[in-house]
């Protein structure tokens, strides 16, 4: 397949990926849309006239309850939902816990948020999805993806060692295949699957990293102080991706690919420690995805 451009870069904003695009009558989920990239995509679709609905842990005013690491919580909020969904944004996660931390049911927390719980609020508003005609799921990876493939024999980490990056960065791996097999399973229902990476960008989500990982980033100073590096990108950038593969008519019909932080889709690379760029082969492999999906079907319907 022709790798695909577009006319934007890293410096776009979410608000400029969509000049000129009415969404009026559109109606979008974006899970974590309070804060962060979340936020600045809930800011750019509005602003192009979607009906946005922001599903977050703490809701305030409108916003709607979903704790992703909770069956129960996506189960009621699936429940809740009437009517077509034109886009899912799955943006919603957690990176890098010190310690491994489960959820109720046992998951390890960052599989448990990342992956599992929006496999089965994607899964679950699947016919709201296909009553759309025309409707798209986007998964927020990262770039960690580039570092570990899915552990199929031991996903929550209860036998071997606990490494927060290898837990962060296969959930993350989790969140591409599924964007490969929904594009491979729901083309006939008028859905379109693609994955991206937002870049570096200065969020709650690196409320985990200790200093010395922020120095090694180039992202704080000797004396704490944050900085920010020609490589990171503020919010409103860091959501432009998102924006790209949710809602421009550039992307109409394109599905199971991978975009990174530049808007332009991603070159298939060997993943490994020394990969830094490119979505990694184990990640869009279509063995894994269809493995994946089922693995995360059943562990949704066990659970």
């Amino acid at each position: 397949m022709t790798r695909i451009s577009t006319p934007f870069n890293a410096k776009t904003t979410a608000a400029e990926i969509l000049t000129g695009v009415d969404l009026t009558g559109r109606r979008i989920i974006v899970t974590g849309g309070s804060s962060g990239i979340g936020l600045e995509t809930v800011r750019a679709l509005r602003g192009a006239g979607a009906e946005v609905t922001v599903a977050t842990r703490n809701p305030i005013g409108d916003q709607r309850a979903l704790d992703l690491s909770d069956l129960g919580s996506v189960r009621a909020f699936v429940a809740g939902w009437t009517g077509p969904v034109h886009a899912i944004v799955a943006n919603a996660g957690i990176m890098a816990l010190p310690t491994r931390q489960v959820a109720a049911n046992g998951w390890e927390l960052q599989l448990a948020t990342n992956f599992l719980g929006h496999f089965a609020l994607i899964t679950g508003l699947h016919e709201n999805l296909r009553q759309a005609g025309d409707s798209r799921v986007v998964m927020v990876s990262s770039g960690a993806q580039l570092r570990e493939p899915f552990d199929f024999d031991d996903p929550h980490f209860e036998r071997r060692p606990y490494d927060s990056w290898a837990a962060y960065a296969q959930s993350k791996t989790a969140d591409v295949l599924l964007a490969v097999a929904a594009a491979r399973r729901w083309a006939a229902d008028g859905i379109t699957a693609n994955a991206l990476e937002p870049g570096y960008i200065h969020t709650n989500l690196q409320r985990h990293l200790d200093d010395a990982i922020m120095r090694a980033v180039g992202a704080m100073d000797d004396e704490g102080n944050l900085l920010t590096p020609d490589h990171y990108t503020t919010p409103e950038q860091g959501a432009a991706t998102s924006v790209l593969l949710a809602a421009s008519p550039l992307l109409n019909g394109v599905t199971g690919r991978f975009f990174s932080a530049d808007n332009q889709e991603a070159e298939v690379v060997p993943g490994g420690p020394e990969a830094t760029v490119g979505v990694a082969a184990w990640s869009v492999d279509p063995v894994a995805a269809d493995r994946l999906y089922d693995y995360a079907l059943a562990a949704t319907a066990d659970h």
